[in-house]
This record gives structure tokens, C-alpha cells and sequence, in this order.
């Protein structure tokens, strides 16, 4: 009888614990149709970087969206680094002119 008694206990409260916890999704799912981050098409600066808001997820920020600015940003870093190396080249070296074969 005891054994009887401890297993209904048992279920009872499996099944207080189910309809307390609901689905069982409780972080919910990504909203995938959230619009990403709106670059402008020219060169960014630092006004550009400081407006950005990403979407909050329910487990944080959406990854994709993210990445996507982060590949855009260190795309555009690069690039000017690589400007200013070459700027820098030419105020030391003087602008590069063909040798005279006279």
C-alpha cells in the first residue's frame, strides 16, 4: 500500500511540474523575420559603428546579424589600413616615377 501511495505522489507531482512549466519552450525561438542592422553604402565611421542596435534574442543577440557587421566592419579596416600604409609609403619615399633612360 505504501508503494501505491508513493508512486501517486509521484504522478501527482510530475503533472503539477508539467502544467507549471507549460510547453516547455521557455526561451521561445528566434525571430528569423527581425530586420538586420542598416549599414550605409559608403565608407563608415565612427557615428555609423555607434548606431548600430542589434536584435535581442531571447539568448542574446542574433549571431547572423552580428557577423554580418563584423565582416563589413573589418572588411572596411583593412582597407583603410592598407591606404594609410600606402600613404604613408609615398610622403617617405616621394610618388614613385619610372627611372629616365637617357
Amino acid at each position: 500500500m505504501f508503494v501505491v501511495f508513493v508512486l501517486s505522489a509521484a504522478v501527482v507531482l510530475f503533472a503539477v511540474v508539467a502544467v507549471a512549466m507549460g510547453r516547455g519552450d521557455v526561451l521561445g525561438t528566434d525571430d528569423a523575420r527581425a530586420a538586420a542592422p542598416m549599414l550605409p553604402e559608403r565608407a563608415l565611421d565612427s557615428a555609423d559603428v555607434d548606431g548600430i542596435r542589434f536584435t535581442v534574442a531571447a539568448r542574446g543577440y542574433r549571431m547572423d546579424q552580428v557577423d554580418e557587421v563584423l565582416e563589413r566592419l573589418a572588411a572596411e579596416l583593412d582597407e583603410r589600413d592598407r591606404r594609410i600604409a600606402e600613404l604613408e609609403a609615398m610622403a617617405i619615399n616621394g610618388p614613385h616615377t619610372p627611372p629616365n633612360d637617357h
